[in-house]
């Protein structure tokens, strides 16, 4: 399977007091997002972050990402831009040792095998977490609700059946 937008690193370049990485994903890595996200464009997007070991061969990954998504307005269909920014954290652990914790306050789990993890992958899912589903440009208002009753089927029987 080949990724939109891959950063592996490998786990012997974090050292104990932790290591400091910035990702950015180029044109191609934009475009490859913007499909798989189902958007009409990704502009940009970078990620910094800062990872230090912890148990049993067990990473944590802070990172703070910023992205200007291009979306589509549920309520008046324009496409707009939109900056995108969260703070994050996820755990990277070795395959196979991922736990059932459904507690939804637990940092994310991803696995890694072969002593690479991959930080372009984590961001874009962490992209795909934050993106409002139903995006809605910042001054599109709601059509206004019609004042006259709702037909029926029975309307046109009314009307026949009025007295004169």
């Amino acid at each position: 399977m080949t990724l939109e937008f891959s950063r592996r690193l490998s786990i012997e370049r974090i050292g104990p007091a932790g290591h400091n990485l910035t990702i950015e994903a180029n044109a191609a890595e934009l475009a490859g997002l913007a499909t798989r996200l189902n958007l009409s464009a990704v502009n940009a997007l970078t990620c910094r972050f800062h990872l230090r070991p912890a148990q049993n061969e067990t990473f944590v990954a802070e990172g703070w990402l910023d992205a200007v998504v291009t979306q589509t307005c549920v309520v008046s269909l324009d496409e707009f831009a939109l900056p995108v920014s969260d703070h994050f954290i996820v755990r990277f652990v070795p395959s196979g040792s991922e736990t059932d914790d459904i507690d939804p306050d637990s940092d994310d789990q991803i696995p890694y095998s072969d002593g690479v993890i991959d930080l372009g992958e984590a961001t874009a899912e962490q992209l795909a977490l934050v993106l409002d589903p139903w995006p809605r440009k910042p001054d599109a208002t709601l059509p206004t609700a019609a004042t006259d009753e709702p037909a029926s089927p029975f309307a046109a029987l009314r009307q026949k059946h009025q007295p004169v």
